[in-house]
């Protein structure tokens, strides 16, 4: 594992290939055909948290698409991310909202800066949550080597480097933890988004931009199928037939 001193960026490279989100819109648009022939669930709640800067707005194409696969859906309310550690006490009460209301455990979704909400609400209250899933979401390391530092920064209020509330947000969450992340990312080193795999933890690769994650079609369908299954009743993503053009080998080398 590269250790946080060797850690850079992404290249700039990749920072301009994060356009490629737009036409990764179009794809999701395409692909809705295709997409609602998706795993359906068991209208149990899932509550999906936005990236930095955003606001439920962004995660409406997530949220709709769980919405059609038979799911009750909830936005953070929360405002805009800020990153900032202020936001944790507001989304646990949305958590109690929803639980309560619901009488059921909430599945959690955090796309980017949203995931490490996600993993310590899930830290919080572990008999009100069902499983997390995380989308590129940067808890393996420091806030500093990431190319939306300065937003960061600007958006918190918050300089430098807090070791404490790093290893906090490595810690891994006691529920069921998928991560999907793209090799590609063109705004937080990939590395930076993964666990080490083991009995209900697991990484989903999938191909295209860190930008485009809360609506790839690839994303869409591996978070149907990990909301699917039973709780209580966890097994690894399936790579087989069809999936293994869409989702790379998870023991393939880094290039």
């Amino acid at each position: 594992m590269t250790t946080d001193t060797m850690m850079r960026p992404p290249s700039p490279l990749l920072l301009a290939l994060e356009f490629r989100a737009f036409a990764e819109f179009g794809g999701y648009l395409a692909a809705r055909p295709l997409l609602d022939l998706a795993p359906s669930g068991d209208g149990h709640p899932v509550l999906v948290m936005p990236g930095l800067a955003g606001g439920d707005g962004s995660t409406a194409p997530l949220r709709a698409f769980l919405r059609r696969r038979g799911y009750r859906t909830h936005g953070w309310k929360a405002g805009r991310n800020t990153g900032h550690p202020d936001l944790l006490p507001l989304l646990q009460d949305r958590l109690d909202e929803i639980s309560a209301r619901s009488g059921r455990k909430v599945s959690l979704i955090g796309w980017s800066a949203g995931g490490l909400y996600a993993r310590e609400i899930a830290k919080l209250a572990p008999e009100k949550v069902r499983q997390v899933i995380t989308l590129g979401s940067p808890f393996a390391g420091t806030s500093d080597v990431s190319n939306v530092k300065r937003l960061h920064q600007w958006l918190s209020g918050r300089r430098g480097d807090d070791p404490a509330l790093r290893e906090r947000l490595r810690a891994t969450p006691p529920q069921p933890v998928t991560c999907i992340y793209t090799r590609s990312d063109g705004i937080v080193p990939w590395q930076r988004c993964i666990e080490t795999p083991r009995e209900q933890v697991e990484n989903i690769e999938v191909k295209g931009s860190h930008s485009g994650l809360g609506h790839n079609p690839a994303v869409l369908f591996a978070i149907a199928d990990r909301l699917a299954r039973a709780e209580g009743d966890w097994v690894p993503f399936e790579r087989g037939g069809w999936r293994r053009l869409v989702y790379p080998s998870p023991t393939r080398q880094e290039a």
